[in-house]
């Protein structure tokens, strides 16, 4: 999940995992593992989000101005 994890793909991904429960007849285990999955990746999205707000509000207090610190959403 590391490295090239973007919020889109996580929320693909989560989109994934919802249908394959709802849809499909899973073992109890299987059912588990692809719950937990899910919680991972709706944590990073979740970080993901919260470091765009970080953004969003240093530039709206910056008076909108650009600023050149980038911030590595990745991580």
């Amino acid at each position: 999940m590391e490295g090239d994890f973007s919020f889109e793909a996580g929320l693909k991904r989560l989109s994934k995992i919802v249908e394959e429960l709802e849809n499909e007849e899973v073992s109890l285990e299987e059912s588990i593992k692809k719950f937990e999955d899910g919680v991972k990746i709706s944590k990073k999205c979740s970080e993901i989000l919260e470091k765009a707000e970080m953004r969003i509000k240093k530039v709206a207090k910056d008076g909108g101005k650009f600023i050149e610190e980038e911030i590595d959403f990745k991580n």
